[in-house]
C-alpha cells in the first residue's frame, strides 16, 4: 500500500508554479525598492518641472524620497557586508625572498 502511494506521488502528483519559481532574497527586494525609488525621484524631478507641484512640495517630496533611498541603500551595505566571504587563514606574503 506505501509503495502505491509514493508511485502515484512520484508520478501523478505536478509540482505547483509557484514551487519552481525562484525565491526573491532580501538583496533582490532591495535592489527593486531602490530603483523603484530611482524612478519615483526621476518622476517627481519631471512633473516639478512641467509645473504640478510648487517648490516648496517639490523638495519636501524629493528630501523624502532621498532620505528613503538612504536607508534603503544603507541596507543593501549591511546585506552585502554579511555575505563577503573573506578567506579564512590567508599568509602574509613572503618577504625574506631577496
Amino acid at each position: 500500500m506505501l509503495a502505491v502511494a509514493v508511485a502515484l506521488f512520484i508520478f501523478y502528483i505536478q509540482p505547483d508554479a509557484s514551487d519552481l519559481a525562484p525565491q526573491r532574497t532580501k538583496l533582490d527586494q532591495l535592489l527593486e525598492r531602490r530603483d523603484t525609488i530611482y524612478d519615483n525621484l526621476r518622476d517627481l524631478r519631471f512633473e516639478y518641472r512641467s509645473g504640478k507641484y510648487s517648490e516648496g512640495d517639490f523638495e519636501a517630496m524629493k528630501t523624502a524620497l532621498e532620505n528613503e533611498v538612504a536607508l534603503v541603500l544603507a541596507e543593501i551595505d549591511q546585506v552585502t557586508e554579511s555575505q563577503v566571504r573573506r578567506p579564512r587563514g590567508a599568509r602574509p606574503a613572503d618577504r625574506s625572498a631577496p
